[in-house]
């Protein structure tokens, strides 16, 4: 998975960055498709001494789609935290609608092969399977 980390209105220092690279890392096994991952976090103000002024918002791109989250709060890492599990839901949602589609699919091709009601396969009392009318 390859993370793109970019502050605003604070430093990065390596602590944060490994953070950051183990909880958007750990969305990396909902996908078998090469992942990207933009991660931005920051301070909205530097003068307010309370309220949710930390924010985080993380954007995932893999081929045919794109999902995004965005938290804010009081600390850094439960906003990062936040993200993570509206990812990894959003991650799970788009993964059973992809084996929903496929399943459908399957279903509607299997539907297209039945055969004509006069080719049916009859069984006699004692006998084998055979073919009848065709």
């Amino acid at each position: 998975m390859k993370i793109i980390i970019k502050t605003t209105n604070l430093k990065l220092n390596q602590a944060l960055k490994n953070f950051i690279e183990e909880k958007i890392g750990s969305l990396e096994k909902f996908s078998k498709k090469t992942i990207e991952a933009w991660v931005e976090i920051g301070k909205t103000t530097l003068h307010h001494q309370k309220g949710p002024f930390f924010r985080a918002e993380c954007q995932i791109r893999f081929p045919g789609s794109s999902l995004m989250a965005a938290a804010r709060s009081q600390d850094l890492k439960l906003a990062i935290a936040e993200v993570k599990d509206e990812l990894q839901r959003q991650l799970k949602q788009h993964k059973n609608k992809l084996t929903a589609q496929a399943e459908r699919k399957q279903r509607r091709f299997k539907k297209s092969l039945r055969l004509h009601p006069s080719a049916k396969f009859k069984r006699k009392k004692g006998a084998r399977i055979r073919e009848e009318g065709i």
